[in-house]
């Protein structure tokens, strides 16, 4: 299991974007991840017709570290850090080491 799942709500804690909020759109491996609105880069592409690309400049989101990016704790307004917590039916479950709370996916 990991901390930061496909979903949650996220702050930049360094970089260009620092302090921006954004929603977990995909994980990738090698603890990247990819957040809506964060980390945007202008790509040249080239015109392929056979994909119905038409190219020119394109704005992307690029691959951030999943240790540049926090998970947003909803109840503080702040960035949390996340702990795991074992229920007594076996489950695991992700909360916030601020105040214990569960995370809600």
């Amino acid at each position: 299991m990991s901390k930061i799942l496909k979903g949650d709500q996220v702050i930049v804690n360094t970089g260009k974007d620092k302090g921006k909020r954004g929603v977990v759109s995909r994980v990738l491996e090698n603890n990247l991840v990819l957040v809506e609105g964060i980390n945007l880069a202008k790509k040249h592409e080239k015109p392929n017709p056979m994909k119905g690309i038409a190219g020119g400049i394109v704005t992307k989101e690029m691959p951030i570290q999943i240790s540049n990016i926090a998970l947003f704790n909803a109840a503080t307004q702040k960035a949390d850090r996340v702990g795991y917590k074992a229920l007594k039916d076996g489950r695991k479950i992700r909360v916030y080491k601020s105040n214990g709370e569960a995370v809600e996916a």
